[in-house]
């Protein structure tokens, strides 16, 4: 275990994509927590905005405020998110002063005083953790989603039904984890990762564009008999899809936006990759099921307080339920790997 007195070694990747301005904030906010990690330092990556974003992230990072620990890495193509961690991940595993911890931040986040110090103190105590996520928080300080049970086919019936007591009645634990504690996944938009078991399970699977790619990298560090933890003290504010436009209001009465084709092509390589091409097949046709029953009491008053997103089901069943040969491929990046390869999801394209 890592003493008090030499803390592990923290790097933070923050991945913009058009937002600049957020992203050079979210390392502002970052400057409390040197004073507990020694070293601490940012990689803030450009994933191929094509605007001048990288402009003003290289002039932004010439602050005082922030030039002797935070970085720019400016990549040629929008690779998808995890694709453009793992080319900072790469580079700092492959460099002489390889960092313990890696933690990935969100653009659209401001971690609240002692965040990252939380979450190392989380790896520091448990040495089987591979990851640990923090709790998110949205912009009018409300909870949001930040640590998940296991996702499984018969999981989907009841997303898409919508129904918390067919949960009960089937024995499915609660989908979210709220207490500090083990869980199947942790989001994506705040989550430090130890450097060894991604060196032993591997980075992101390149074949995800967006969305899901930690789901499924976090099963690969299950399997390989590590553990994943919500850690509740670390405090993270969050602006929900500051990059992909998908913010949904809550406060509106009619249908939600609908989600992207990339959201449903994510969804359908996690399961084809996390339960092969009959649970892929499974989770969609069980939602759909769900989706039903809940079009139907939604008919005569009996939705809740529950609102459908547009074109849910006609998307789903155009994208998101038959798994393609690609999907069924494994494209896990490894540390050591040349950087600057090109994603395996745009090979496929």
């Amino acid at each position: 275990m890592t003493g008090a007195a030499d803390p592990a070694k923290v790097a933070v990747i923050i991945v913009n994509y058009r937002t600049p301005a957020l992203a050079l904030s979210a390392a502002r906010a970052l400057i409390p927590e040197r004073a507990d990690n020694s070293g601490l330092r940012v990689i803030i990556v450009d994933g191929g905005s094509g605007d001048t974003s990288a402009d003003v992230l290289h002039a932004g990072v010439a602050d005082p405020a922030l030039a002797d620990w935070v970085e720019v890495l400016a990549l040629p193509i929008n690779g998808g998110f995890g694709w453009a961690n793992n080319q900072a991940i790469q580079r700092l595993l492959q460099s002489s002063n390889a960092p313990d911890y890696i933690h990935v931040l969100n653009p659209d986040t401001e971690v609240e005083p002692g965040a990252v110090t939380a979450l190392r103190r989380v790896l520091d105590q448990y040495p089987r953790c591979a990851a640990v996520g923090s709790l998110l928080l949205n912009e009018d300080g409300s909870l949001s989603g930040s640590a998940f049970a296991e996702m499984s086919p018969l999981r989907e019936l009841v997303r898409g039904a919508r129904l918390d007591m067919m949960r009960r009645m089937l024995g499915i634990k609660p989908m979210l984890v709220t207490e500090a504690s083990e869980a199947a996944w942790v989001t994506g938009a705040s989550v430090m990762f130890r450097a060894a078991a991604l060196k032993q399970a591997g980075l992101f699977d390149t074949g995800f564009f967006l969305y899901f790619e930690e789901v499924e990298l976090m099963w690969r560090l299950a399997n390989a008999g590590w553990s994943m933890r919500h850690e509740p003290a670390s405090r993270v504010r969050h602006i929900g899809g500051a990059s992909t436009g998908i913010n949904y209001d809550r406060k509106v009465k009619r249908a939600l936006p609908p989600l992207p084709r990339y959201w449903f092509e994510a969804r359908r390589r996690m399961y084809a990759r996390t339960r092969g091409r009959t649970g892929a097949i499974l989770a969609g046709g069980l939602w759909m099921a769900g989706h039903g029953l809940f079009v139907a009491r939604r008919a005569v008053g009996l939705g809740g307080k529950h609102l459908p997103i547009a074109n849910e089901a006609r998307d789903l069943l155009r994208h998101g339920i038959l798994p393609t040969v690609q999907d069924l491929q494994p494209h896990v990046a490894r540390w050591d790997d040349p950087i600057d390869q090109p994603p395996a999801w745009m090979a496929s394209r």
